[in-house]
């Protein structure tokens, strides 16, 4: 019986790409996916019908098909004796990419939980919002401060491995911070604060190096800090700087060493150019960015996270009591100027990479940062690049990650409708593939 066309063409790609039977192609573990189109990267126009091959953890191949042919093959995998996914009514598209979440906890206001929840059901939370995340068509994130020690670096191992379901994680575990400061213990008797430290406080240019050496023992990817004051924690000194610069540089310098990159939380204009000054990689939240601190940014090449989502999940709880009143005060304080925050970055020309602070708010709705980028003024095209190209780019995974193309990861998502015309497709993600593996 001849084989329709698609057949043909699909086994004389794999004859040529060297494999010498179906059965070895079947302990490959292939996996054949019919796109309606698919856009390869951020820069890409949407393909038209395709054939995506998986081999493994790796694409393999794209190969352009004709429509007709596409749904022929898509209902019949034992011809070529593969794995077949029919996502022929679909945009496929490259996995995307959350710069900025915290897997181990959900949204509460209620700051005594920190005293109440014990390590185990925080690593039980992460697992959850693992698989949730990347349902949501997220296969990589960036965890920028876990709640137990451990968490996310067993997670990341657990998700690598697919024990757990859930994208590929890189983590700087514990965050660093001044003592009293953003990120620290506050709000508690002095006894409770001193027990419920996270060990990752320091004070000076020297011990400073030495959370950055011991987060680097403790398996961190990269270092995060809080540079500045913040909206969430129960101190209430303002969102400057806090870190000396003596003490960033030490920070910064000590991370580069290490072959480790600095992610710093700041809110204030001075805290955002002192970080930018000593070298951080990029910039979380920077509501206050001014021309000083933008032109630090730009000398040291420094990435701005605007992770709008949080500013929007924060003030839904104003005035419903889920707040301290010391939190409450500073949100209503920022809430402003995080509505302008993407235009000013955008004419200060400040490059913008995606991420959320999921955890803020729910996770899994991370996807609705890309109307709140287009919103501020970024294309569709530029806020999906924010979250494949761009965030790879700074994750130092731009050769793995990021676009669909052989030898990349295989981290693949599809959707209705294209992205590159209306970016809210993103929110409704209906196939999503990390590392070749299928979360269902």
């Amino acid at each position: 019986m001849k084989l329709p066309k698609l057949v043909r063409y699909t086994v004389a790609a794999f004859a040529a790409w060297g494999l010498a039977s179906v059965a070895q192609a079947q302990e490959q573990n292939e996996t054949v996916i019919f796109a309606g189109s698919v856009i390869s990267d951020a820069d890409s126009e949407p393909s038209g019908p395709a054939v995506i091959l998986v081999t493994d953890r790796k694409i393999t191949g794209i190969y352009p098909v004709d429509s007709s042919d596409a749904r022929v093959l898509s209902t019949d995998s034992g011809v070529v004796g593969r794995t077949v996914i029919d996502l022929s009514d679909k945009t496929v598209l490259p996995g995307l990419i959350d710069l900025h979440t915290h897997l181990s906890g959900d949204p509460s206001g209620e700051f005594w939980r920190q005293a109440t929840t014990p390590p185990e059901y925080s690593t039980l939370i992460a697992a959850k919002n693992a698989r949730i995340t990347a349902l949501a068509g997220f296969t990589t994130i960036r965890d920028l401060g876990s709640r137990t020690d451990q968490v996310t670096q067993s997670l990341r191992q657990a998700t690598e491995q697919g024990l757990v379901p859930g994208p590929r994680v890189v983590t700087a575990a514990r965050t660093i911070s001044i003592v009293g400061g953003h990120g620290d213990v506050s709000g508690f008797t002095r006894q409770v604060n001193d027990v419920l430290t996270s060990g990752f406080t320091c004070t000076g240019p020297i011990q400073c190096a030495e959370k950055v050496r011991q987060a680097s023992q403790y398996g961190a990817d990269l270092i995060k800090i809080t540079a500045t004051g913040g909206v969430l924690s129960q101190q209430g000194r303002g969102l400057e700087a806090h870190f000396t610069n003596p003490e960033m540089v030490a920070i910064v310098e000590t991370a580069t060493s290490l072959g480790l990159n600095v992610a710093a939380h700041a809110h204030g204009a001075r805290g955002i150019e002192a970080a930018a000054r000593a070298g951080v990689q990029t910039i979380e939240h920077g509501t206050y960015i001014d021309e000083d601190a933008a032109e630090a940014m730009k000398a040291s090449g420094t990435y701005l996270v605007p992770t709008l989502m949080a500013f929007e999940g924060i003030k839904k709880g104003l005035g419903k009591g889920v707040y301290t009143p010391i939190v409450e005060e500073k949100i209503r304080v920022v809430a402003s100027y995080a509505d302008n925050l993407v235009p000013r970055a955008l004419e200060l020309g400040v490059p913008i990479a995606f991420g959320t602070d999921a955890g803020v708010f729910p996770h899994g709705e991370n996807a609705g940062e890309f109307a709140l980028l287009v919103k501020g003024g970024l294309s569709n095209r530029e806020a999906l690049a924010s979250a494949t190209t761009v965030a790879a780019d700074v994750l130092g995974l731009g050769d793995e990650i990021g676009q669909l193309k052989p030898g990349y990861s295989a981290d693949i998502i599809a959707v209705d409708g294209d992205p590159l015309q209306d970016v809210t497709v993103l929110e409704d993600v209906d196939f999503v593939m990390v590392r070749g593996r299928v979360i269902e």
